[in-house]
Order: structure tokens, then sequence, then C-alpha cells
């Protein structure tokens, strides 16, 4: 497809970035571990988020908590939507302007409230070059790595238990057709720093979906293939990714492209959930309707498409207000594109996303297994990733003995189970990853306090 303007950058307040009522067939429904109430307002059929809810997904709307004090803008809140994305509160800048010094106030006003009217929360976003605060811009190499790290682990664990899905990791590949990972500062600190920020996030909130988003996604183009490789080669090696976003801003420049469904179709092949992010089109009438209903038929088409999120209410609350790309206009009315989505969600007659788990086969009993250890290391602390390799007759399970030096102790692990912070540890597969044919690899990690040269890993299988 045809790649949109160079977008300029943006003050983290100045302007918006780009980018439940839920309604139940059963008795309840669980977010993150906790009952949320059916919202009184919505009826199925006449909401976007009871129409989306009766397809099994969700329908999603960005939201910045100064407006929450509008009238009108939380009135059609309330009644239209069970998802809300915090549009720059969950940010690095707005969460953590100065090092180890944590503010969750406004990000927080939106979570409550999402909580008390019975909708879900997609965090957004644990890692992204852009809205920085400045003391992060000064770091670099492993100083910055560790400054990463630890943001995402605050800022996940914080929050755990209350979001749905966090874009771990936020607009990391370049535009143009190469194909290339985007020259960031996060990107200067090694090629693996996206793998680490999500095994980071999910040590931190096991139960949150792990995605990845960016824009410029939407059809099958070299920006897109490239994800898609890393998406593959992340579930390949048992790297903790759930789902992927894609961004979805439209315009006359960069229009719906015609293989959006089969795009969305072929990385949901891969096994992870599509989520539509921050879907906005512009234009007016019913050119614009059509892409909308366009875009909801595409979503419902893919049984792996859980949810849309358009990126903000009215057109004067979008960060490209000038193009009137919402479902709402300035004054709260519904717009053509609004009755469009409505009624492709109504129209919709794909059964509700489901997860079926690879068939497995029983591994060869015996054992033998082999351990090598790489490490990201920064004065003070360390990621280590254990590559665990199964011998000639595969194994049931594995336990990897090290010995960790004087002062190091662990503070996070991933896909295993630890039996000690500090000396002496062994790790033991989770019950994923335990079972591998003969050759077969898996990895694990943990992120440690304090040196990690001289690690000797050792490997029994079982």
């Amino acid at each position: 497809m045809i790649n949109p303007p160079v977008r300029p950058d943006r003050p983290a307040r100045a302007r918006t970035r780009r980018r439940l009522a839920l309604v139940l067939a059963a008795t309840g429904a669980l977010v993150a571990g906790a009952t949320i109430a059916l919202a009184p307002s919505a009826s199925a059929g006449t909401t976007l988020a009871a129409s989306a809810a009766e397809q099994g997904r969700y329908f999603g709307t960005a939201v910045a908590a100064n407006k929450l004090s509008d009238a009108t803008y939380v009135g059609i809140l309330n009644r239209e939507f069970d998802m809300v994305t915090p549009e720059n509160e969950m940010k690095w800048d707005a969460t953590e302007p100065s090092q180890n010094t944590f503010t969750f106030g406004n990000a927080d006003r939106i979570v409550n409230h999402a909580q008390a009217n019975g909708m879900r929360v997609r965090g957004h976003a644990l890692a992204w070059h852009s809205q920085q605060p400045g003391w992060v811009q000064n770091l670099s190499g492993s100083a910055l790595r560790s400054a990463m790290v630890n943001h995402v682990t605050q800022v996940a664990t914080y929050y755990r238990g209350k979001i749905h899905s966090w874009d771990v990791v936020n607009e990391a590949f370049a535009d143009g057709g190469t194909g290339a990972r985007r020259d960031s500062n996060l990107q200067r600190t090694g090629n693996d720093w996206i793998e680490v920020a999500f095994r980071a996030a999910r040590a931190a909130d096991p139960g949150a979906k792990l995605c990845y988003n960016d824009y410029n996604t939407d059809g099958q183009n070299a920006k897109s293939n490239a994800v898609y490789a890393m998406v593959q080669d992340f579930r390949a090696r048992g790297v903790p990714i759930d789902c992927v976003g894609f961004q979805s801003h439209f315009n006359a420049q960069s229009p719906v492209p015609a293989d959006y469904q089969a795009n969305l179709q072929r990385f949901a092949n891969l096994g992870v959930d599509v989520q539509i992010t921050e879907l906005d089109i512009e234009g007016s009438g019913s050119a614009q309707a059509d892409n909308y209903g366009r875009v909801v038929r595409a979503c419902l088409a893919v049984a792996r498409c859980t949810g849309i999120t358009v990126w903000g209410i009215r057109d004067s609350d979008s960060w490209r207000a000038s193009g009137t790309p919402l479902l709402f206009d300035a004054g709260g009315n519904k717009k053509p594109a609004y009755t469009a989505t409505l009624n492709a969600l109504n129209g919709g007659s794909t059964p509700p996303p489901t997860t079926t788990p690879p068939p497995t086969t029983p591994p060869p009993t015996g054992g033998g297994c082999s351990a090598s250890v790489t490490l990201n290391s920064w004065t003070g602390g360390f990621v280590a990733t254990v590559r665990v390799t199964a011998g000639a007759a595969g194994t049931n399970g594995w336990t990897v003995a090290l010995t960790l030096p004087a002062g190091a102790t662990v503070v996070n692990t991933w896909n295993a189970t630890s039996s000690a912070a500090s000396g002496a540890v062994q790790f033991r597969n989770v019950g994923y990853n335990g079972r591998l044919t003969a050759g077969q690899t898996t990895e694990f990690g943990f992120q440690a306090n304090g040196t990690g040269t001289g690690l000797t890993p050792s490997c029994t299988a079982s």
C-alpha cells in the first residue's frame, strides 16, 4: 500500500498521538482475574460494544484523562465502548518522568473509570522510541537497556491484573522498502531489545496479552513482512508474544489495502491474536462509511481478530481532527461511519475467537540435554538467556543448574521456575516447554542484580 506522509513529531501533551458494557450471553466475564459488571446503558445490537460482544469481540477507544470531565465525551464513552486505551498517560514520559520515580495519577484515572464502568484496558505503551523523558534520551548502551527493563517491569507490575493487553513494544520497524529495524536509541542497545522487553513484561504480568504494535503494516509489504518474520521467530523460540496490533490509520494517500483481511489472517495463522488498535479513517459521508464497514467485516472474518479500537471518540478529539476521521462529529452526533460500523457488527456471522492448542506427540522416553547461556549485562545487573537443547532421546522435562557469582540475585524469571535467588540455583521447565524432541531447543531467561560473569549451566533431562 502507499505509505502516508511522514508524520511530524508531536509533543506528548500538545497533540494526541496517532493513533462494558460487556454484553454477556451467560453469567459473567473475567478480566485479568477480576469480575466486571454489566454496564446498564447498553442493549444488545444497539451500541458498538454490545454488538461486538455478540461476535465475541471488544470495541474500544483511546481515552485522554483530561477529557473525563467532559459530559458529552464520557456519555459516549460509557454507552458505546467496552475497552479503553490511554492515549499518552501510560507512556514512558508520563509514568517515569525521573529515573525510578513513577507517577500513575492520570493513568489511574482512566483505569479506575474503566473498572467502574465495566470496561477493560489496553496498556499503551511500555517501550517506544518516542515520548521518552529527557533522562532516558541521555542514556545509551547497557545503562539504557537496564532502564528499559526496569521501566517495563515496574509499570507492568503496578498494573498487574488490570490490563487486558499491553502494547509492549511500539513502532520498532522503519518505514520504506527495506524491512529494517528503526534506528533508535533502544535498537542501538542490541537487536534483542524487543525480545528482552517481552520477557520482562511476561514476568511482571503473566495474565496480560503481550502485543507488538505498529503502523503501515496493514497490508503485505516490506515492513509487515519484517514484523511477520519477527513474530514467527518469537513463536518458534518461545518468546512470549500473544498478539499483533495494527494501527490502521487510513486516508486517501494510504487507503485500506486490498489484502487487509488476508494480512490479518496470515498473522493469525502464526498462532497470535490480531487487534486493530488505533483505527481512524479520514473522509466523510458514504465513502468513509464504506471503509469503516470494510475494516469491521475484515476483523469479523478472521477468528483471531479479537477487537477493534478507534483512536478517539469525536472528530474534535482526534490527532488529525481536520480529516474528520472518527465515528462521532465534534458535537457528539453519530456519523454515517458509525451506522456502517454498527451494521457491519450486527451483520457478522463468524464464531467468537478460539485458541486451539496445536496437537502434541509424546516425546521418546529417556534423556540427555545441554545448555548454553548468553548475557546482556550493564553496571549492576544483567539478563541471561539460557538455551536448552535435547539430546538424541528427547526430554520429558529438564533442569538446568548453575551457580551465580557472589552478590548476584535473581529478580525475574521467565519460561522456567527457579529454586533460589542466589548461589546454586536450579531452573526447571514449566508446563509448556519440558517436552523436547531430539535436537529441539527451548529458551528461558532471568534478570538478576550483580554480575553474571562465569556462568556455566549444566542440564539434566528426565
